[in-house]
């Protein structure tokens, strides 16, 4: 695989940021965003796919301790 030019990069990130974008939007309901998710996994590297996946599950996971803060499972705290 040949790295990815310019444009292609701003293509998937776009897509990646539209598709992000819907899924705030609905709540995380990804059957209203399907055709971005779609448009998405065309415009970038699987490998990429995966990552923003991933990422975008930490980020979430960030703000939601950041927001929460940390609550410890109830085994841990029997130890």
């Amino acid at each position: 695989m040949s790295a990815p030019t310019m444009e292609e990069r701003k293509a998937c990130w776009g897509a990646r940021d539209e598709f992000w974008q819907c899924l705030d939007r609905y709540a995380e309901d990804g059957s209203k965003c399907a055709e971005l998710r779609r448009g998405f996994e065309g415009r970038c590297p699987q490998q990429w796919v995966k990552y923003f996946d991933k990422r975008r599950d930490f980020l979430k996971y960030k703000k939601k301790l950041e927001t929460e803060g940390y609550n410890p499972p109830e085994a841990a705290q029997k130890s």
